[in-house]
């Protein structure tokens, strides 16, 4: 190519470096701030977006998960943008070495998350687990929350309906919740919940992951497309100024 040729590409790319994250910057902006919105005010939230919508609000905070990707994405963008826009060696690279980390960081979860299912779910359990105990039958809007959760998902628990023992719920009201039992089975007692055998939650979401495995696949396999694209572009631009 000619050095008009080579230029004029290079003004293309780095154009659209500059566009694609900027597009990012603003991205995490906005997820910043949902995730600010959430943790400082949840309940204006929840009454927005309604019970159903905010379950994982309440069973997994969230907000501080939107706060930490926003910024990530804030300073993604950030980097690659004013990197391009001041052709900045320093802030290119360190935009390459940031998404390589992450590059290589999704990778790595994603091999544990194939082999180590097991392990993940003996671990979710762990945590989780005493949390459900505590509260379930406590707080009420937790309470609420796990029942819509259960009926929709037809789940009961984390695991199972063994979940609900030695609960403030069992030992008050001397029955499991109705989820964990099929509706013509009323109360719902021990024997009804082992002889009902619903899910538990877990699986069933382990359950609509593999179920469409594609979808998840496709959105994987499309993010960590764009990650490989950008790197290289940030690197041709990161070589091409020593050309210049």
């Amino acid at each position: 190519l000619s050095p008009g040729a080579k230029m004029g590409c290079f003004t293309f790319i780095k154009v659209m470096m500059i566009l694609f994250n900027l597009t990012i910057f603003l991205g995490g902006g906005t997820l910043l701030g949902v995730g600010i919105w959430v943790t400082t005010d949840g309940d204006s939230f929840l009454d927005i977006f309604g019970t159903l919508s905010s379950s994982v609000v309440q069973v997994v905070n969230v907000g501080y998960f939107l706060i930490v990707i926003g910024a990530i994405l804030l300073i993604i963008g950030f980097l690659g943008c004013y990197g391009a826009q001041r052709e900045s060696k320093c802030l290119l690279m360190m935009f390459f070495s940031v998404v390589l980390i992450i590059f290589i960081a999704e990778v790595a979860a994603a091999v544990v998350a194939l082999v180590y299912t097991g392990l993940a779910e003996t671990l979710l359990s762990a945590v989780m687990t005493p949390v459900l105990k505590e509260k379930y039958g406590v707080d009420q809007r937790f309470t609420e929350i796990w029942n819509v959760t259960m009926t929709k998902v037809h789940c009961c628990g984390l695991s199972n309906y063994t979940d609900f023992n030695n609960t403030h719920w069992l030992e008050t009201y001397g029955t499991y919740p109705e989820p964990c039992c099929k509706p013509s089975l009323a109360p719902c007692n021990a024997t009804l919940a082992a002889q009902s055998q619903v899910p538990g939650c877990f699986d069933q979401i382990l359950e609509e992951i593999k179920t469409n495995a594609g979808v998840v696949g496709g959105v994987a396999a499309g993010i960590a497309a764009l990650e490989i694209a950008s790197m290289a572009v940030s690197m041709y631009l990161y070589c091409r100024l020593d050309q210049k």
